[in-house]
């Protein structure tokens, strides 16, 4: 296919775009949370591990936590384990926690590590054991106002993130896995949607992006919401247009936003090359959730 003059204008047009997000985010954190498809889809995955790469390159600090849902799962089914799930959360007993630890930390955590080496980056796998980076409690929750007993599900208490620091303003990429440390050196499995908030609070980032596989918070007539305040989320959560799972995606963006966090994306990781397409342009995709809707520049949508 011949390549017009026109073809190659564009593609400048495409970077001159992308410069003003480049200079506001040069040397800023950005907190990427990884999961959903584009762990499982090979061209989904090859295109995350791209865009981070990049972020890397040209001056960003990215640092990725991720979950591994459908591994454990395999892994579980694999040793015959059977899971039960209560409100959502998974009952974690000693033989599952010891799976869930093996495969996050084990596998799933070094396949990415390992992907982003592959591609020139210069990645660091850890887990919340690692320094006691992520200190936690167990989670306890009621059913019918009685209090039931998880196991080894963890409630975070506090992000020691001098070593994530560290890493992600050096030369390297921090890849960590949500496993929590107790009191007494025990491990806990923790949700990686909450495990990605709190760092991104602790580190104060200019960014934290859930990646997910729905398009983003919609109305109640389907069509994506762009952009939201945080005072527009919690309504639309009151009026019930926002709902069911995205519920908590939202409040940990609004929780990540009240503790320093400049902007918060909910993502759909579906789309090749998702977060380049989110950060990078005017329009951006998915859903934006900030404190105050204030520009980084006068040309920017919102």
């Amino acid at each position: 296919m011949e390549v017009t003059m026109e073809t190659i204008i564009k593609k400048a047009q495409i970077l001159i775009e992308a410069l003003p997000y480049i200079q506001k985010l040069f040397g800023k954190t950005v907190v990427i949370k990884y999961g959903g498809n584009a762990m499982i889809n090979d061209e989904l995955k090859n295109s995350v591990i791209e865009d981070i790469t990049l972020l890397k390159y040209i001056g960003m600090n990215p640092v990725v936590v991720h979950g591994g849902g459908p591994d454990i799962n395999s892994a579980l089914k694999k040793f015959n384990i059977k899971s039960t799930f209560i409100n959502g959360l998974r009952v974690t007993d000693k033989d599952t926690m010891e799976t869930a630890q093996m495969v996050l930390v084990g596998k799933t955590n070094k396949e990415i590590v390992s992907l982003l080496n592959q591609m020139g980056g210069k990645a660091i796998g850890l887990s919340g054991i690692d320094g006691r980076l992520i200190e936690c409690e167990k989670y306890k929750t009621t059913v019918d106002g009685k209090e039931i007993d998880l196991g080894y599900v963890g409630k975070i208490t506090n992000i020691n993130s001098k070593l994530i620091e560290l890493i992600a303003k050096d030369e390297y990429i921090p890849v960590v896995a949500p496993i929590g440390v107790g009191e007494n050196g025990e491990s806990y499995n923790i949700n990686a949607d909450t495990v990605a908030g709190e760092i991104a609070a602790a580190l104060k980032a200019e960014k934290l992006m859930l990646l997910t596989d729905v398009e983003g918070v919609k109305t109640n007539t389907g069509d994506i919401i762009p952009a939201l305040t945080s005072k527009e989320a919690i309504e639309l959560i009151e009026k019930e247009v926002i709902s069911g799972g995205m519920i908590p995606k939202v409040l940990g963006c609004i929780d990540a936003l009240e503790s320093g966090v400049g902007r918060t994306h909910i993502i759909d990781g579906r789309i090749p090359h998702c977060l380049l397409l989110e950060i990078f342009t005017n329009r951006g995709i998915g859903t934006m959730i900030m404190k105050e809707k204030i520009l980084y520049y006068r040309n920017e949508k919102i």
